[in-house]
């Protein structure tokens, strides 16, 4: 039997894991949809964000977020700043922001706005802030990658906070 969700700080923690979709864009769906997989909300049941509470969107969303981690690496990958990578990551930002929000009791439009308004100041900073650790200490970029996720998996276990 899944767990009762509860959530500490809805709004702050909607706003946390939509800028973590701004620093790796799959990592945000998949921190949520653990979650709500582990502790189920009846709020979303009958809804259209119900997919996030399942077992295989939460399996499915950490393949494509741990896929994502080496793909960041690669030289050929585009900036996150590229129309259809920011695109992605409001979207991704607006999906863990709907879901979270609307599983405790908030709305989901509110949510989804806010999570992706934090993905979109969060794809500009994180891109401006990696560039010039790049430039200014000279260590390839890869390893500032590895750094920021790092940065994106240790804050995406505190976002969330659960009280059982």
């Amino acid at each position: 039997m899944k767990r009762k969700l509860t959530i500490t700080h809805p709004f702050w923690q909607v706003i946390g894991i939509g800028a973590l979709a701004g620093l790796r864009s799959a990592s945000a769906p998949a921190i949520a949809s653990h979650i709500l997989n582990e502790h189920h909300s009846k709020r979303l049941e009958g809804t259209p964000l119900n997919f996030m509470q399942s077992d295989a969107t939460a399996t499915t969303l950490k393949i494509l977020a741990a896929g994502e981690l080496i793909m960041d690496k690669m030289p050929f990958t585009p900036n996150r700043i590229k129309p259809a990578g920011l695109a992605f990551r409001c979207l991704s930002g607006a999906l863990a922001g709907a879901s979270i929000s609307k599983a405790t009791g908030g709305k989901a439009g509110a949510g989804a706005l806010f999570g992706a308004a934090a993905a979109l100041a969060a794809t500009y900073a994180g891109f401006l802030l990696r560039k010039a650790t790049v430039k200014a200490t000279g260590i390839v970029d890869p390893i500032i990658g590895a750094l920021e996720d790092a940065l994106v998996l240790g804050a995406g276990a505190k976002f969330i906070s659960i009280d059982e």
